[in-house]
């Protein structure tokens, strides 16, 4: 059974950092592109950010490049999300996902098989 728990969400002002983990399990995690994406309400779900089974290659919605980092410990089968300089519109449930690939980074959530249940994230002006 694959599972995928996010956590590491909470309420920060504006300009402040929060780190966001995927914990996995029942995933030949290594083998796997793993992606978050987020929501607000209302919104369409976006992506994030995303990384390649080795870590080697990441991907970022423009939105958020220069301000998060995405990370994998293949070792422990949970990625990260570090999240700095927040911003009101950063505001969303935030999910991780594994896809069906191992190499390419869709930025498509229908290329994602497996997420997490979610994780809020508010960012207060």
């Amino acid at each position: 059974q694959v599972q995928l728990v996010e956590s590491g969400g909470g309420l920060v002002q504006t300009g402040g950092s929060l780190r966001l983990s995927c914990a996995t399990s029942g995933l030949t995690f290594s083998s796997v592109v793993m992606g978050w994406f987020r929501q607000a309400p209302g919104k369409e779900r976006e992506f994030v950010a995303g990384i390649n089974w080795r870590g080697a290659t990441t991907s970022y919605a423009d939105s958020v490049k220069g301000r998060f980092t995405m990370s994998r410990d293949n070792g422990k089968s949970t990625v990260y999300l570090q999240m700095n300089n927040l911003k009101p519109e950063d505001t969303g449930a935030y999910y991780c996902a594994a896809s069906r690939y191992d190499y390419y980074i869709s930025e498509l959530w229908t290329q994602y098989q497996n997420w997490g249940q979610g994780t809020q994230v508010t960012v207060s002006s």
